[in-house]
């Protein structure tokens, strides 16, 4: 990627410190929420040597724009302005706070005022600015990544009395694995700890069961708060205890505040990463820096060397100089909530430990990114039709004393619990000539999830089906049917879908056959307004062939559950694979 490079990765330097019993110490006994600056702690970078050797400086000084993430520009700010005052007239510094995903889309895109340099609270921004130049047919913006400025671990706020009831054990990453507490993701699109968190999940996820990644991510979009603020006011109102996954450094910067409801930040059993804020030099300073090392050369090849002429500081000697300062500004950065670029210093700031806890780096930013494609299947807004088989086979023994239709509630329940709120559903129950001569009985049209009358309805209905129960399996007709009615009332703004779960074959003798029903699905397709069927056979009976075939006929795929109640796992699968269809092996 050009001048991109990736800076080596830290061993852990001191054991975890997990007790939370320490963040509440914390919370509880430290004053305020920021060391004062050290004085003269940058004297020996900022006594103006490195700048001129002649009492008046530089005549104009040198206008560097630095754009930070909103999280550190305060920081960077306060620096810059040190910076600059023992620059001797040499730089004047400009520093724009801006969120990393709006200047990752910036620089990919090549618009926006220019700028020296980027601070993003993630390197692996820069590989998303990667990513979204080469969707959009771009070479990838030529970055110089340089010295890691600042750090902060990734940790699990929630109101310090919930904190007080764990003891003294920690959750972990393994806990949101498992889903045993209610935890709150700010979206990743814009939260570049919400993506390390998903790659610690990732981490530790069994890799032969993908489905263990899949189903924690999709509880984890059930509810998605659009951002860190936003994440910290859902946990306190929350009526069940509740954690946001967000930074040690946004915890003190919350608890700065001494007007809102205090936070603790717990450690994740577990270890956790750290989010290390990289100095990248943006296009034209790499450009400009280029040139400046042409233009030296060619200036020492031609005139003599004289050791007692000044000349003023270049461009980039200017951006060296603030890189090193950041990253040496100790007390600034910990003032703030951050630690150290090597991961030290101490917090003096209500929540969280006053000493550094060792942290893990975060994955590398290509596999972070395609982290967010999964997420980003996982959890689009879905337009669902649910068809459901209620043939009378579906009170067939299924083993451990149970029929069928006992699996199906149990399966099609905890699925419903795993949808976000801006899922879309409707339910569709289908046996033979159910409804006069039609196979099919719609009983909830479809409507949004995050409605709890809908959702309500939704549940009814699938504790009702063994009272609905009857007739043979009426497949072709029905199916053809739901793909109808999800085209006619299609949504673009949405990911439109038939999901169709039944335990046999096709009985409808008066019906369509299958070549009939492929070819009026192939008639019915538009690739602009794809409705996919997703075909999910559960039992010894299914014909996994047909099914086969008409979900490839529509863009969607087939899966089977031999054992019927491994329904629930197959149901996952299914909704994790989307981005891999009709191909998903």
């Amino acid at each position: 990627m050009g001048r991109h490079s990736v800076a080596p990765t830290r061993r852990p330097r001191r054991s975890m410190l997990v007790g939370v019993s320490a963040a509440l110490v914390a919370l509880l006994v430290v004053g305020g929420a920021g060391a004062a600056w050290a004085t003269g702690m940058l004297d020996p970078l900022l006594d103006g040597s490195m700048f001129t050797s002649e009492p008046d400086g530089c005549d104009e000084p040198t206008e560097l724009v630095i754009v930070a993430d909103t999280t550190i520009a305060p920081a960077v700010t306060s620096v810059a302005e040190e910076f600059d005052a023992a620059s001797e007239g040499c730089a004047l510094t400009t520093v724009r706070a801006q969120e990393s995903a709006d200047t990752a889309a910036v620089v990919a895109t090549g618009t926006g005022d220019p700028a020296d340099a980027w601070i993003p609270s993630s390197g692996a921004w820069v590989d998303r600015m990667a990513a979204t130049a080469s969707s959009l047919g771009r070479p990838a913006p030529e970055v110089s990544v340089g010295l890691d400025v600042a750090t902060t671990p990734v940790v699990f706020a929630t109101p310090a009395e919930e904190a007080a009831s764990m003891g003294e054990t920690a959750p972990g990453w393994g806990t949101v694995l498992a889903g045993g507490t209610r935890m709150l993701l700010p979206d990743p699109e814009g939260s570049g700890a919400s993506l390390a968190a998903l790659a610690a999940l990732a981490g530790i996820a069994d890799p032969d069961d993908p489905t263990q990644l899949a189903g924690a991510m999709i509880e984890l979009g059930k509810a998605i708060p659009a951002s860190t603020d936003a994440a910290f006011g859902a946990t306190v109102a929350a009526a069940e205890p509740t954690m946001a996954i967000v930074t040690e450094q946004a915890v003190a910067e919350y608890n700065s505040d001494e007007d809102v409801q205090q936070l603790v930040a717990v450690y994740p059993a577990e270890g956790t990463p750290a989010m290390t804020y990289p100095f990248v030099r943006l296009p034209a300073q790499a450009a400009a820096d280029d040139a400046d090392e042409e233009a030296d050369a060619s200036a020492d090849a031609d005139a003599p060397a004289d050791p007692d002429a000044w000349t003023p500081p270049t461009r980039a000697e200017l951006l060296t100089g603030l890189e090193s300062a950041i990253a040496d500004a100790e007390g600034v950065l910990t003032a703030h909530g951050f630690r150290t670029a090597d991961g030290d210093g101490e917090l003096d700031a209500p929540g969280v430990v006053v000493e550094a806890v060792s942290t893990f780096p975060a994955p590398a930013g290509a596999d972070q990114v395609a982290l967010l494609r999964q997420w980003g299947v996982l959890t689009l807004r879905g337009r669902m039709l649910a068809v459901i088989d209620v043939s009378g086979s579906m009170l067939d023994p299924a083993g451990n004393g149970l029929r069928r239709i006992d699996i199906f509630q149990q399966a099609a329940l905890g699925a419903m619990q795993k949808f976000s709120g801006e899922v879309q559903m409707g339910v569709w129950a289908f046996s033979t000539a159910r409804n006069g001569d039609l196979d099919y009985e719609e009983l909830a049209p479809i409507g949004p999830l995050a409605d709890a009358a809908h959702l309500q309805q939704i549940a009814g209905i699938i504790a009702s089906l063994p009272e609905r129960l009857g007739g043979a399996t009426g497949l072709y007709d029905t199916t053809l049917a739901a793909v109808q009615r999800v085209t006619e009332t299609y949504d673009p703004d949405r990911i439109n879908s038939v999901l169709l779960i039944t335990d046999g074959v096709n009985e409808d003798a008066n019906g369509i056959d299958l070549d009939t029903l492929l070819a009026e699905l192939e008639e019915l397709q538009d690739p602009l307004r794809p409705v996919p069927v997703i075909m999910i056979g559960f039992g010894p009976d299914t014909d996994f062939d047909a099914m086969n075939r008409i979900a490839k006929a529509t863009g969607g795929a087939a899966y089977s559950a031999t054992e019927p109640e491994d329904l629930g796992d197959v149901l996952v699968t299914a909704l994790s694979q989307r981005t891999c269809r009709p191909d998903c092996g």
